[in-house]
């Protein structure tokens, strides 16, 4: 099940090449991968993407529990001193953009498999005693030669008067969407033949455990390159890491990251996908809860840092970004 990035890439090759089935995912770093041959003939590894899904249940929680608590995060100060190495790096010019997280201790009465059933998300993966994901972001989807993707920047309580003004005029938001917007259609420009903007940020309401969200998207596609149409494994390799969740110019932001955060994300911020036959799905692996060998439970989470960042702006979305998608009654 699980393998090194390449030989995942390898595998994926061979499967679309031949139309069979397939569930993978890539962790951040690109040094462990995961794959499932029909992956609908198991039941360990849950799964739900729009061409596929393993599990049906769904589940209602009641509104008066919170079921999720922050047992220990960053303080400000740790969080500003992070904070400070992206900033001293985008001062140098290493980056303009550039995705910091943090890793919080959290509890939940609530187990893997009712958290699974009970969140809204369009994705999710469950792998267990390693991680699971409800992720409301695609990384690409590719179908009848098209490649799409669907970044993910600007989130803001729905409860806000004139929320959604306030975030679509938010220079620092704007500014931030637009650099991710350029640098997504430069990485899906380097696998098809023309590429364009269908939608530019538009808005999503996202229901959690603590109230509504709004978050800001845009969709950008290509005509996929013939070279490209059987070999999804190369395909999704050379995107890599995410554009969305590390930053512009994505290499030495990369490096500016490692600096700042000090621990390995894993699969946190990897991508994850399943490929039906003919079309292939895939997620950014965000809205991410990991477990660890000792029972420890650990929710992940951050964003996007320009030189116009503000600390305690960022350390509060930060946390608020630690939450449920849960259906409610």
């Amino acid at each position: 099940m699980f393998y090194t990035s390449e030989e995942v890439a390898r595998f994926m090759d061979d499967y679309s090449s031949r139309g069979m089935p397939y569930l993978f995912a890539f962790d951040y770093e690109l040094n462990e991968g995961l794959f499932i041959e029909s992956p609908h003939n198991q039941s360990e590894v849950l799964f739900k993407f729009s061409n596929g899904t393993n599990f049906r249940r769904d589940f209602i929680i009641e509104n008066s529990q919170e079921h999720l608590k922050i047992l220990h995060t960053d303080t400000l100060d740790t969080y500003r001193n992070k904070f400070n190495i992206i900033i001293q790096g985008l001062s140098r010019g290493d980056s303009y953009l550039a995705n910091l997280t943090c890793k919080s201790r959290i509890s939940t009465d609530l187990d893997p498999i009712m958290i699974l059933s009970s969140t809204y998300s369009p994705f999710a993966l469950y792998v267990p005693d390693r991680f699971l994901s409800f992720s409301p972001e695609r990384f690409v989807k590719v179908e009848n030669g098209i490649i799409s993707s669907f970044p993910m920047k600007g989130t803001i309580d729905a409860n806000i008067p004139y929320a959604e003004s306030s975030i679509l005029n938010n220079y620092k938001e704007s500014s931030e969407h637009a650099t991710i917007t350029d640098l997504i259609r430069n990485d899906i420009g380097m696998v098809s033949d023309n590429v364009w903007v269908e939608k530019y940020r538009y808005i999503d309401k996202i229901s959690t455990d603590r109230g509504e969200i709004l978050q800001v998207s845009s969709d950008i596609r290509g005509r996929l390159k013939q070279e490209f149409s059987n070999s999804l494994g190369s395909l999704i390799l050379s995107l890599l890491p995410a554009g969305s969740i590390s930053g512009a110019p994505k290499r030495s932001t990369v490096e500016l990251i490692a600096k700042a955060e000090f621990i390995p994300r894993g699969f946190y911020t990897g991508i994850a996908g399943f490929f039906d036959g003919n079309s292939l799905d895939s997620a950014v692996l965000i809205r991410y809860i990991e477990f660890d060998k000792e029972g420890g439970i650990f929710y992940r989470s951050g964003g996007g840092i320009t030189i116009n960042s503000n600390v305690d702006e960022e350390y509060m979305e930060m946390i608020n970004k630690i939450y449920l998608p849960l259906r409610r009654c």
